[in-house]
């Protein structure tokens, strides 16, 4: 169990030592992939990224690079380019050209928008991850409702989005059946425990 501050201190001591967070974020996405095709072989789904604007979302695009050569992938982006942290920018750049990105700024953009009926989707949470704060706005927050509708299999990128990684506490937040933690379970997250998958992504204590 790991709480945020923790994780901050790792990743500083990281960075002191040349493993920058565009290499930890490679490496996440990377294992995030690996891990969504053993459990679940991709070769026949359709994989769908939820992404928000931070960190995690910079985790989701890496995975969907990966995922890419295994099966279809499309990106629905909460939020506007213009909020993404730096690496989470440079990753969505070299993704947004080789899938189907939507855009969704209110309900209203997705009105329009069906999944094909005859695919299994695997539906990736990288909405906030880590990053929350507070309570959960839009359109992160109609994010997290349509993760929850939508039929398929259900998986999380660190934390369940909405949730406070520290606490477990979150009035809306997405429910995955498996928790892909990056380097380890986040301290609140106890009654995910069983649902999660840790991997390294380069951290060491």
């Amino acid at each position: 169990m790991i709480t945020i501050k923790e994780m901050i201190a790792l990743e500083r001591a990281a960075a002191k030592k040349g493993v920058f967070p565009a290499t930890l974020m490679e490496n996440a996405g990377k294992e995030v992939c690996r891990v969504l095709n053993e459990k679940f072989d991709l070769r026949d789904k359709h994989l769908v990224v939820f992404a928000g604007t931070g960190n995690n979302a910079g985790d989701g695009f890496v995975a969907a690079r990966e995922c890419l050569e295994l099966c279809p992938t499309i990106i629905l982006l909460f939020g506007s380019e213009e909020q993404f942290s730096p690496e989470a920018k440079e990753n969505y750049d070299k993704i947004k050209d080789a899938v189907t990105v939507v855009n969704v700024h209110s309900k209203d953009d997705l009105k329009n928008f069906q999944f094909q009926k005859n695919h299994q989707l695997v539906l990736l949470d990288a909405l906030l991850g880590t990053g929350v704060k507070g309570e959960v706005r839009e359109p992160i927050a109609f994010g997290i409702d349509f993760f929850n509708q939508v039929e398929g299999i259900k998986v999380s990128i660190d934390v369940p989005s909405g949730l406070n990684p520290d606490t477990g506490e979150g009035s809306k937040s997405c429910d995955p059946e498996l928790v892909i933690a990056l380097h380890d379970i986040k301290a609140g997250l106890m009654q995910f425990e069983e649902k999660t998958c840790i991997v390294d992504i380069g951290l060491h204590h």
